[in-house]
């Protein structure tokens, strides 16, 4: 099929989760005493490693490769890490931002997922892995526990958005209203439940049952 061309709001969602995720990495590795090239390549991986993986599993061109500003942006947000003191990015402010870019780049993957005809559930599976492998990439590599492996909700908000983006996008012709209204209402409550767990440490319950050894 012909790609659906995104619109530019997605476009600057793509970005500002790139430029969140790609610092994220950076400081990581700058808390981790490495090199530039590390710090750079941290930040590369966190920022595009999520819509990499979803590119590839819908058929769809890998989004960074042709683009001139996703490398250039990851590279900036390295030497905005390098030349600035850690404390700076310290505290739940570097949270809540990548709160931000979990809930927007889940809206994007979902959305393109739609455009390339993937069927509803699977395109709400995308968004999720578009807003959640970069950081779990990220620490593989850094050698650390994922969150993904803590009660924290982290993967929780980047469903609620990644459904709500597709059941409002489904919705939006039927209800004669903007498919836009969708993406601002699933980047909204997604962003909001991840800021309460980040506010009030709310977290889904752990397995209670017994483990046999």
């Amino acid at each position: 099929m012909t790609p659906t061309v995104l619109t530019p709001i997605l476009d600057w969602l793509d970005l500002a989760g790139i430029a969140v995720f790609a610092l994220s990495g950076a400081v990581l590795a700058a808390r981790l005493h490495q090199t530039f090239v590390t710090m750079a390549f941290f930040a590369l991986v966190t920022g595009v490693g999520g819509g990499t993986v979803r590119d590839l599993l819908i058929g769809a061109p890998v989004f960074w490769i042709g683009d001139r500003w996703v490398a250039a942006v990851c590279l900036a947000t390295a030497l905005i890490a390098w030349f600035t003191p850690v404390r700076l990015w310290e505290g739940k402010g570097i949270a809540y931002a990548d709160g931000a870019g979990l809930a927007a780049y889940a809206v994007l993957g979902s959305a393109k997922a739609l455009a390339y005809g993937v069927p509803p559930v699977p395109a709400a599976l995308m968004g999720v892995i578009t807003g959640t492998v970069g950081g779990i990439i990220r620490d593989v590599v850094a050698g650390r526990p994922s969150i993904i492996m803590s009660p924290e909700l982290y993967v929780t908000p980047a469903a609620l958005t990644a459904v709500l983006t597709v059941a409002g996008m489904l919705a939006a012709p039927l209800l004669g209203i903007d498919k836009e209204w969708a993406w601002g209402a699933g980047f909204a409550c997604g962003f909001a439940l991840r800021s309460a767990a980040i506010r009030w440490e709310l977290g889904l319950p752990s397995y209670g049952g017994r483990v046999e050894r």
